[in-house]
């Protein structure tokens, strides 16, 4: 499958589940409220949805609160159509870093970026079994920084591995990406400028300082 027809698979796939009355569940990662926006605007029509805010990745633990507490309050304001529920996940930014280890000066975008990937979507999968849900997805394939086609790999190779089903998806296509900058700023929503880890923040801020 070619990383353009993601979207396309995706607009199948709703489109036959649009002739069954029984809505699939979907156990849905999310990494942050700006990304999940206009992923639960539009999935929502036609999942009922679980989400996972699994991300050992954010290293300070004040930003991954602040952030949850985001994407909690969005989801207050926010109408949306059939069921949202979040889940219980733990926070535990060790796994992160002993899943990591030895990549720590990869750039953003390469090998620990993919490994980083592979472990939140791992966890999803797992969840996704434990909730006897339909398919397992992830927000992520929204940001334009993040290379879908590497994305919905692992997430193929971990439905191979785990037996969940991948849902793959491109969320920057049908103007994605910018339908949740319009949503971030009608719910005021915080924008973060890095992924979360001490790595991608590093290299933000030195870009930032040159």
């Amino acid at each position: 499958m070619n990383a353009e027809n993601y979207q396309k698979e995706l607009d199948k796939l709703i489109e036959q589940n649009r002739q069954s009355s029984i809505r699939p569940k979907l156990m849905l990662h999310v990494c942050c409220a700006v990304c999940a926006s206009y992923v639960l605007e539009y999935l929502s029509q036609d999942f009922d949805i679980y989400i996972v805010y699994y991300n050992p990745n954010i290293t300070k633990k004040e930003e991954y609160e602040y952030r949850f507490s985001e994407l909690k309050r969005l989801l207050f304001e926010m109408p949306l159509q059939g069921k949202v529920e979040i889940i219980d996940c733990e926070y535990d930014s060790e796994s992160f870093f002993e899943t990591v280890k030895g990549l720590e000066k990869e750039k953003e975008g390469g090998k620990r970026c993919s490994v980083c990937f592979k472990e939140r979507l791992t966890y999803t999968a797992k969840k996704s079994l434990l909730y006897n849900c339909d398919y397992f997805a992830t927000t992520l394939t929204i940001s334009p920084l993040k290379n879908a086609e590497v994305i919905n790999k692992i997430g193929l190779n971990t439905e191979k591995e785990i037996g969940a089903k991948y849902l793959p998806t491109d969320f920057k296509k049908k103007n994605g990406y910018k339908r949740s900058i319009e949503l971030s700023k009608i719910y005021n929503l915080y924008r973060q400028n890095y992924c979360g880890c001490i790595f991608s923040k590093n290299e933000v801020d030195k870009n930032t300082n040159i």
